[in-house]
């Protein structure tokens, strides 16, 4: 009965967890890491040919990304995931798997000029479509006996379609105990899905803290925001260009501008054009509309009810074909754009932003979490120019965030789901975060809250029977480059570290500027909240 750490451990993505019990070998997620990685992952202890199950909590690919890689090394046992996440993973590894194989393709026409040794994809279309048939659907709260001793439950989490927290019976011998992996807990602000189911029981809780370090605006008014942000654009002629994640995100930009445009609400403009501009996305929200009922929540459906699509409206245009892509920029209407990647690293956004980044009538607005290292947080961070398809373009575009918008839950969110267990766990496993996140937030729930928490490193095993550290894990740092992986020392992350913080500074004097002429008492109380940060920092 013991419990081994892979993936996502002081690090966002890559979620993957070893469950050993009852003679069988288990996965709980299988993802690939996205962005820039921090730490050395520590390789599964058994070939993946041995593995007899994964347990999926949802489609989102840094939890089910590499589920192709362990079918390409010899996994042939059964995946259980909800109906949507099956239907979700089915476009979105093939997705995976395309830019695996094109990126591959890339490499390999500069090696052949090099004379270098060719590589290989990840995985292939291949891969992806003999993956998804080891697929077992079920639904939430169904209780399901994959193998003798274990039983497991999947419960709503609220995060994505068909995403799940999985209740884990073991039962060895005498002694019974239970497990839960939270997965992503949902955001309680979010439109479309239902809000998180709540747990009661457990002996342990593998616990996500994305967010564990920050708190979402209190009742946000998203659709009043981003209808200012339209409006404010369109006026000055320019686009609003929002790089966004394909599935979950869209969908909800969509039922936002949805109502925007039912209480006309961005004036002069008509029924504006909004470009969905993402093949995946657009399958992804094909479907959300087939999903609707048993995931929707109840404002949803009472839209559907009354005759209404709520992420569907008049001057939605969505582009499949490359041309298509390419004739948006043709365009000279003020419109929207809503493409993917969510951190820019790859796909049609990054066409868009060499088209708008450069002018500043356009706004580039981020509506999620910009991992360390990507395109997206470098532009957020507020480096003055980037380079796109070999290109220096300058940034003058407005860059903006739709405020609190996010599909995870935030602190108080996190704490309120784990408190909803009756009695406390014997241990809180707290992951999926970024180092110093991990830290904090583990000590937040040590000290304030009384939970007996630890956070592993990769490699770490715990032994749940005995309530005990059988391994800790490493904290080996990396690089990773185009040339593989190479150690690096703590001093190299420091000056990254540094470096975004220099940038932050930039972007605050820059903000204190354009609000020299703003209200006193809004001024007063940016004044206080800076002196507060100094004042901590000097302590």
């Amino acid at each position: 009965m013991k419990l081994t750490f892979i993936g996502a451990a002081h690090e966002v993505t890559g979620s993957c967890y070893y469950l050993e019990a009852c003679g069988k070998k288990i996965l709980v997620d299988c993802g690939m890491e996205q962005g820039m990685d921090f730490y050395v992952n520590q390789n599964l202890p058994v070939p993946e040919s041995e593995i007899d199950a994964v347990l999926l909590t949802h489609a989102h690919i840094d939890h089910s990304g590499n589920l192709p890689l362990l079918y390409k090394k010899g996994f042939r046992g059964k995946v259980y995931a909800t109906g949507a996440t099956y239907d979700l993973c089915e476009i979105m590894l093939r997705d995976s798997a395309h830019i695996q194989m094109t990126e591959a393709e890339w490499k390999n026409r500069k090696r052949k000029r090099s004379g270098d040794t060719f590589v290989e994809p990840a995985y292939t279309d291949e891969d992806a479509r003999e993956v998804v048939r080891l697929f077992v659907s079920v639904s939430y709260k169904e209780i399901v006996s994959p193998f003798e001793g274990i039983k497991v439950c999947y419960n709503d989490a609220g995060h994505l379609l068909g995403s799940s927290s999985i209740e884990v019976w073991i039962t060895e011998a005498d002694v019974t105990k239970k497990i839960v992996f939270s997965g992503d807990i949902g955001n309680i602000h979010k439109p479309l899905l239902k809000r998180p189911q709540y747990i009661e029981e457990a002996d342990y809780v593998v616990m996500e803290s994305t967010y564990g370090d920050r708190k979402h605006v209190k009742n946000p008014d998203y659709v009043a925001e981003l209808s200012k942000i339209i409006q404010t654009t369109f006026d000055r002629g320019g686009n609003v260009v929002i790089p966004s994640f394909a599935v979950g995100r869209t969908q909800e930009l969509l039922y936002f501008i949805h109502q925007i445009k039912d209480a006309q609400l961005v004036k002069g403009y008509g029924d504006f054009k909004v470009y969905v501009d993402s093949p995946l996305a657009n399958e992804a929200t094909r479907i959300y509309e087939e999903n609707m009922f048993g995931y929707f929540d109840q404002a949803t459906l009472d839209i559907i009810r009354s005759g209404e699509n709520p992420i569907a409206f008049k001057g939605l245009i969505t582009s499949i074909t490359t041309a298509d892509s390419m004739a948006i920029n043709m365009d000279n209407d003020p419109k929207v754009i809503i493409s993917a990647s969510g951190m820019c690293e790859a796909g049609r956004i990054r066409h868009h932003l060499k088209h708008n980044l450069w002018r500043k009538e356009s706004t580039i607005l981020f509506v999620g979490h910009q991992a360390g290292g990507t395109l997206g947080r470098m532009i957020l961070d507020g480096v003055p120019q980037v380079k796109l398809f070999g290109e220096l373009i300058k940034i003058n575009a407005e860059i903006r965030t739709l405020a609190g918008i996010s599909s995870h839950a935030d602190m108080e969110c996190l704490i309120f789901w784990l408190r909803k267990f009756k009695v406390k766990p014997q241990k809180v496993f707290v992951v999926h975060g970024e180092g110093n996140v991990v830290e904090s937030f583990s000590e937040l729930l040590r000290s304030e809250y009384g939970y007996d928490v630890y956070a592993p490193y990769s490699g770490a095993i715990y032994d749940l029977a005995a309530d005990a550290v059988l391994k800790e894990g490493t904290a080996i740092e990396l690089i990773k480059g185009e040339h593989g992986d190479k150690k690096a020392e703590s001093r190299q992350r420091t000056d990254s570290v540094f470096e975004h913080l220099v940038t932050a500074g930039r972007r605050l004097s820059e903000v204190i500027q354009t609000n020299r002429d703003g209200a006193n008492k809004d001024l007063s109380r940016f004044e206080r909240q800076i002196l507060d940060l100094i004042d901590q920092w000097e302590r």
